[in-house]
Formats: structure tokens, sequence, C-alpha cells
């Protein structure tokens, strides 16, 4: 395909990509000049394009679509739904004829003379009047009065001349499309463009810069251009990229293999660098294929839009995070799953003005997307405020369909009975319509969710709606996996779908029972079915050589809401993984998803849990462990305890709802600081603690020390203690009080004489003020421009320190584009001695457009002159503060912080 046409086409994609979306929005503000303006841009390229390309069929639609934009700029056609509809269809076609000569590199010779007829004649219903008052052409006489003739005469020529001085840059796209305009329409755009043009009016920011423009003026208007600040790179070369990325990690993880052995080496120091290195371009290459999720949710506005009318309801669609990023092909796997949803919502969950409005609700129905990022994950939840989904309805078309047992109906919970929705050709519908209701669509969604390692879960509440939460990984590419060991070979499990570890040893294996001839064990408050790997795989399994011989290895794994233990012969370590495809003769078993590469060079097959789980009988064994949760519900008077030793092999115990994680540490990792032991814990300090009166402090230190964390609120400790022991259900009651400090007393637990401990003692010990109130200043967002990277970084540390999050940009034609792209910032600080732009050019921008006129700027200086600072007065800053006094910035950004805080409670 020619180079030209494939830059059109990808450049034609981009545009129409928030076309539906600006088109939808334009019905509901049928004032707003700017989105009008850009969607008659978006339109008018493509046609300028097509006559220079000499695509004339393509060309001709997108010009009959223009006019009625045009008709709509002007103010001379009303935005009404019909009109919006027919521009949807145009644009429809617009993509169907894109499609055609993007697969066969020719122009599809599609009749479309019914769609043109039907633009054409919208438009020249609009301008009737204007053109009979005009007196340039012929056309037929509609009734209007003489005021009015002589007052649209009067706006028609106001129109031109502004369109004239408004497209001058464009004049050379106009000539070009005269090969697919009609003779009068010629006529009308020369009579437009061809009037001396006014003086050139003065330049702002979000204006084109003029390719016609002479002077200081152009020259000013191209630097300010953010259109040339980006490149559009080939998504093979960026997927070319990761691979050979994916293929340095495989090789440091090699070297760092060499050097665990030998670490007197001469190369220990430079294989650390290149450690350094090589993650920091992983994680630069990961970057450049992260893409916002809200290019997955283009199409949904105008999705909701016909379905709103297809099925006569009110749908309001909200979406909230478009701009939190995840991985392209992350994206790609996620566009139908979401779409099924939406759809659902708006044809199930919704109901009708009537339904609403007799309920007390609201006449229009609202669906909610949002998204974040919650550790390694995208959260993404579709959330509606219809009727919610019957419980008793589902579970009487589950047991229709033998999903349940009708004997086991009063037991099952209701995520259980709910997760039923996600059967293939399950639907409560009572009629198919051409939206949904034929059962396909849902069990799509799970399928697709779980392929590419992600769960989803379902709730709902009658009458007030219904919460599908997505959890998926933010990349396929290089994922942290744990290796393990059975039947005598290595295999790697992706950690998204690791719950937790359970080592039994030979006195705990009379644990593990058997019902009909399946192995489950008691893990707290339920029974985990349990699948040997080796048998699962077909391998024999081999007896060990160690002290291990004996002991059970568990690694509990979650497929959906489901969870089951596999029993593995061992359990290395973690490692994070390049996945490589798996081999065309091994992807019909089901049982693997990828093969890579470890850090000794052996090959090993991935793990595909859901696989397993399928293979083993699918959810069959979760309808029994339901039933047990259920009857062992009863007991909901006791708690879970973690029984650890201490001293001179003392046990105490504390609640395990208060415990966050339980840590291994090398002792050479525990440091002193200030006479506090501390260790370097997740990108931060974690104090560590003894158990005091027990004699901890004696004898020899434990290597790897075991430690209890507690985390609440931000905030993190730990307690060194000499073993983890148990962890056991019991009735929790203090029998007896305790004076010893960091004790609360001593209570029965497997009937033996234990002390708890006093967990809020500890905590305060490390931390304090560990319970009061801490504000959240993550969600405060703060910009700093400044052209050097020492002051930018220096300005970020200092901020970030205080819990601001922080973005940086090293120019204000940066900043301005970040802006455009994420207006969602709270204070931008800005130097003022910039290249391109200055800061005080950069503020009037910035108090000029209607997304960030609100948002608090400080200047941030050393030209501290009263000239500077009478200037920045003037146009809008809200702080001028000299280069650097960290407290008196952090001051002032805490005032704005607490301000919105104020604001936000008046608001609410």
């Amino acid at each position: 395909m020619d180079d030209i046409l494939q830059e059109f086409l990808a450049e034609s994609w981009e545009n129409l990509g928030q076309l539906d979306s600006e088109i939808v929005e334009l019905e509901k503000d049928p004032q707003n000049a700017d989105l009008i303006a850009s969607i008659f841009r978006t339109i008018h390229t493509i046609k300028g394009t097509c006559g220079f390309l000499g695509l004339t069929n393509l060309g001709s639609v997108a010009h009959s679509a223009e006019n009625v934009l045009g008709k709509m700029r002007e103010g001379l056609l009303d935005i009404s739904p019909g009109a919006i509809s027919l521009v949807l269809e145009g644009i429809d076609q617009i993509k169907s004829l894109l499609e055609g000569l993007e697969a066969t590199g020719e122009e599809p010779t599609t009749d479309n003379s019914a769609l043109i007829d039907m633009l054409d004649q919208l438009a020249k219903c609009a301008s009737g009047s204007s053109d009979s008052s005009s007196g340039q052409e012929q056309s037929e006489p509609e009734p209007s009065s003489s005021a009015d003739t002589e007052s649209n005469s009067t706006e028609s020529s106001e129109t031109s001349q502004a369109e004239a001085a408004g497209t001058e840059g464009v004049s050379s796209e106009e000539q070009v499309t005269e090969s697919v305009s009609p003779s009068s329409e010629i006529e009308a755009e020369t009579e437009s463009e061809t009037p001396v043009p006014p003086p050139t009016p003065p330049p702002t920011p979000a204006a084109t810069p003029s390719s016609t423009s002479e002077g200081d003026a152009a020259a000013k208007s191209s630097k300010v251009s953010v259109a040339d600040l980006s490149i559009r790179v080939n998504v093979n070369v960026v997927d070319s990229l990761m691979n050979l990325v994916g293929e340095l990690v495989l090789t440091r993880n090699q070297l760092l293999q060499l050097a665990r052995g030998d670490e007197e080496s001469k190369y220990a120091a430079p294989i650390t660098l290149l450690n350094r290195v090589t993650t920091d371009l992983q994680e630069g290459v990961m970057k450049t294929r992260m893409q916002p999720i809200g290019n997955a949710w283009n199409k949904l506005p105008r999705l909701v839009r016909d379905l709103s009318q297809v099925t006569n309801k009110h749908i309001e669609l909200v979406m909230t995070g478009a701009e939190t990023e995840l991985d392209r092909t992350v994206l790609d796997a996620i566009k139908d799953p979401l779409t099924h949803m939406v759809r659902n919502s708006a044809d199930h969950g919704i109901e009708s003005p009537e339904e609403r409005k007799a309920n007390g609700k609201s006449e229009s129905g609202t669906i909610h997307l949002n998204a974040y990022h919650e550790g390694g994950h995208v959260i993404i939840e579709i959330q509606d405020d219809g009727a919610g989904i019957s419980r008793d309805k589902v579970l009487a078309k589950a047991i229709a369909q033998g999903l349940i047992n009708e004997a086991d109906a009063n037991s099952v919970s209701d995520s259980h009975i709910y997760s039923m929705i996600f059967h293939a050709g399950f639907s409560t519908a009572e009629k198919i319509s051409s939206v949904s209701g034929r059962g396909v669509g849902m069990d799509v969604v799970r399928t697709q969710i779980e392929k590419i390692g992600g769960t989803v879960d379902l709730s709902s509440k009658i009458g007030k709606g219904t919460v599908v939460r997505i959890k998926i990984p933010l990349t396929l590419a290089i994922v942290s996996a744990l290796v393990l060991e059975s039947g005598g070979q290595p295999f790697a499990i992706p950690q998204l779908g690791v719950v937790e570890l359970v080592r039994l040893s030979a006195e705990d294996r009379e644990k593990i029972e058997t019902i009909h001839n399946k192995e489950v064990f008691r893990l707290r408050d339920r029974l985990l079915p349990l699948v040997h790997l080796n048998e699962v795989l077909g391998l024999e399994e081999t007896k060990l050589d160690d002290d291990d011989l004996d002991d059970t290895n568990i690694v509990v794994v979650q497929v959906g809401e489901d969870q089951f233990g596999l029993i593995v012969s061992r359990i290395f370590d973690t490692e994070e993984i390049v996945v490589k495809p798996v081999g065309r003769l091994l992807k019909n078993i089901g049982l693997y998803q990828g093969t890579t590469i470890l850090g000794d060079g052996s090959v090993v097959m991935i793990l595909d849990v859901g696989g397993i789980f399928n293979k083993c009988g699918g959810s069959a064994a979760h309808s029994q462990s339901t039933a047990e949760e259920a009857n062992t519900g009863a007991d909901s008077d006791t708690i879970s305890m973690l029984l650890f030793s201490v001293g001179e092999d003392e046990t105490m115990a504390v609640p395990l709802s208060l415990v966050a994680r339980l840590e291994e540490f090398p002792q050479a990792s525990i440091e002193h600081n200030g006479g506090q032991k501390v260790v370097q814990y997740r990108e931060d300090l974690l104090p560590l603690l003894s158990v005091e009166g027990t004699g901890y402090g004696g004898g020899e230190p434990i290597d790897p020390q075991p430690v209890i964390v507690f985390s609440d609120n931000n905030r993190s400790m730990g307690l060194m203690v000499n073993e983890i022991k148990d962890i056991i259900d019991e009735q929790f009651v203090i029998r007896m009080q305790s004076d010893r400090p960091g004790v609360l007393g001593t209570a029965i637990i497997a009937k033996n004489a234990i002390d708890v401990i006093d967990t809020q003692y500890y905590v305060t010990r490390s931390t304090p003020n560990w319970f009061e109130s801490v504000e959240d200043k993550k969600t405060f967002r703060v910009l700093v421009v400044d052209d050097s990277m020492f002051f930018r970084q220096l300005v970020a540390t200092a901020l970030e320190t205080e819990g601001y999050s922080v973005v940086t940009s090293d120019s204000c034609i940066s900043a301005m584009e970040l802006l455009e792209r994420d207006s969602q910032f709270h204070a931008v600080i800005t130097d003022i001695d910039l290249p391109m732009m200055d800061g005080f050019e950069f503020c009037e921008w910035l108090k000029g457009q209607e997304t960030t006129k609100n948002i608090s700027t400080l200047a941030l200086t050393s030209s501290n002159s009263s000239a500077n600072q009478s200037r920045a007065a003037d146009v809008g800053f809200d702080q001028f503060l000299v280069k650097f006094n960290s407290h008196e910035l952090i001051s002032c950004l805490d005032g704005c912080f607490a301000q919105m805080a104020v604001d936000a409670g008046v608001n609410a």
C-alpha cells in the first residue's frame, strides 16, 4: 500500500476514533461551539485529503456531511436527534469506505447517492432563506419577510468573513476538493474564501497555526503547535523492541544466577549495574506500549446512544479514569467484554422511564464506568443504577439448567448464584431482542478476561443496581512468576493467580481429608479441593533426597472466584519471566499458556491454572466447598488467631485480621538507623521491633528473620519473632488480664494458655502518631514545569515526600500537550524564564481554557523583580515564590489542598 495512502488511513482512523463520542456529546450540548468546530475540522480534513488522493466516492460523502456540519456551525440548522442520526450515518459510511480501502488498496464503488441526497437536502433546507437573499444563485424562493432576509444576509456576510479568516491556513485543501464538489458548492466556497482577509487576529495556544501567515505571529504560532512534538511509530516496531527487551531480561536473569554463586566475583558490580539499567529499560519500553483505557471506551457513548433509541430508555453514560493506562495487548483483549457488559446493563439493568418514575427514581438511568490502578492490576467497574438482578430468578434458572442441585439451593451463597450468569447459554431475559437475551455475551466476558489472567466478579442489589468488577494485569509480556517442581520437572505459575503457599509437615498431613475420593484440605474457614499437579500432567512423582521429603507443598491458586490447591514437590522462588507463545503442537492441550527461559538457561512451561481447573471438573468442587462453608458458618463467633514463638520457645498469639503480611528478611538486609532496626520494604523503610519481656534479645540471630507486618493508613511496622507456628480458629476470650507491657492478656487457644499481644502498644512505639488521621494527598495532582532536570527532580522529590502526586514537564509546550489530554490537575508550578513559551504566556493560556482556568498556578523563579511580580499578578498567577524554599512551597500547596477539601465538602 502506498505510504501516503497508509498515512491517510492512520490519521483518519485516529480522528474518527473520538468523533462518535464528540457527536453524541454535541447532541447533549448543542451550544458548544468548540465541539462543533472540532467535529467540522475532522470531517473537513478527511474531505480535503480525499480530493488530493482522488478518492471521489469517499470525498463526496465527507463533503455532504461537512455541509450539514457547516450549517450547524453557522447556526442555520438546529442540532436535533434526526440531524445527528443522519450525520452519524454519514460517518458510518465513511468508516465503511475506509475499511474497504484499507482491505483492498482501492476505493470501494459503493452507491452512496441516497445518503448524499439526504445530507444535501438537509443542508439546503437550512440554507434556503439565506441563499435566496444573496442574489448570487438561482434557487426556489421560500417565504420570508424583508426584515428576515436582510438579517440573514448580514449574518451570512459576517459568517463568510469569519470563515475566510479562520480557514485561510487550509485554503490549499479547499482547492483540491473541487474535483469532488458540485459546481454550486464550489461557487459558494469561492465566495466565502476570496474576500481580502481582515487583519490576522492575535494567536492563541489553542488555535491551529496558519500555513500562510507571515512574520513573527506565524513563527510564534508554529512554536506553540503541539502536533509537531509527537511522532507516529508502527506498532510492529514497538513489539519488536519489546521482544528484544524480553531477550535482554532473560540474559540478565542468567547473569544474576551466575553472580549469586560467586559473590566475590569481579563481575558482580557490572552485573548489578546491568540489572538496574535493564530494569529501567524494561519499564521505559513498557510505557511505550501503554495506552489509556479511554481508547477502548471511544465507541461506548455511541453504543449507549443507539441502545437508548432502540430500547426507548433514557441512559446516561459516565466514564471516569479514562486516563488509566495498560498494555496495548490487554487493551485489545478487553474491548469486546466491555461492549458486552455495557450492552447488558442497558438492556437488562436500566428500567424504562415509566418503571423508574414509579419506583421513585429519575427517568434517566446511569451506567458508570470507572478504571483505576490497584497494585499490579487495573480494576474496571461497570455499575448501573437499574433494577438489579433477582437472586430467585437466577437460582430458578440455574436449577432448571442443572447447574445447581435443588437440594443445595438454600445453602448456596449469593456470589455463587450470581456467577451462574457467566455460564454459556445462561440468560434470564424473558424475550430475545436484537440487543441481548440469547445467553451469549457474559460467558464471552469471563472467557476473555480469564484468558489474559484476570478475574470478573458481579454483585447486585434489587432496586439499587448491579456492579461488575474486572481485575486484569497491566501487561502480559513480562510477568512475575512462581517457579516450582512437580514430577521432576520445573514449571512456572504467574503470580497473579497465586493466592498463598501452604506447607504441611508430616504430622499435619492428616489434616488432608478425603470426600468422594477427592482430597480436600481444611484451610481456615473452608474446604480447599486439592489436585496433584504431576497426576494432571501425567508425570511420575520422583522421590526427593532432602530433609523436606515428608513435607507437603500446596500452592493455593484462584480462577475467577474459585480456589483450589496444587500439590507440588518443591517451591523455589519468584522470578520475572518473559512469556513466549506455546508451540503449535502443544496449543490444543489447554494446560499451558506459554513457555519461558529461566535464569539457569532451562526452558520451562508456564501453567494455565484455568485449564487445569477445567480439566479437574471446573466448578463442581466449588458447590461442595460453598455448601461446607454454609454448614460451618454457624460458628461465626470464632476468629482466626496467628500463633508464633518468641524468646525461649514461648508461644504468643495475635488476631489474624490485624496482620497485613508475613515476611522473612535476611539478616544482611536489616539495618540500624538511629538505634532503630529497619529494613527496606516495598520502596520504603519498615521499622522493626522485638517482643518485649521474653528475653528475645539474647541468643543467636535468626536468619532469615521472620517478621509479622502490621499496616494501616499508609503506615507499616514489623514485629520480629522466632517462628510462625500456625493459624487456628478459636473463640477469642481473654481469660486473665496482664500488666506486662505489650500483652493484652491470656486466652485459651488450642487447649493451651497463650498470651495475646497488644498490637496497639507496638505500632505506637514504632510510630507515635500511628492513629492520627492522615490526609490522602495522593489525590492532589501537581504539574511541575521547568527546563532544568535537576530542579524538576528537586521539587518533585520534596512534594512526593509530603504525599503529593507529581508529574513533571520540561517545557510549557509539552505541559500544554499534557493538559490538553488530561486536565485533572489541581496545581501547576512553573518557572518564568523558559524557551519557546515563557511562564507568563503559559499562565495566560491556562486561565483562558475552560478546563484549566481553576487550576492553582504558582510561579517559582529566581527572577525576583518587582516587574516580574507585577506581571505575574496581571496574568493570573495565584502565588509568586522565589527558588527554592521547600517549606514555603509546601505551605502554599497545603493551603490549596485544604481549600480543595473544603470545596469538596461544600459540593457534597
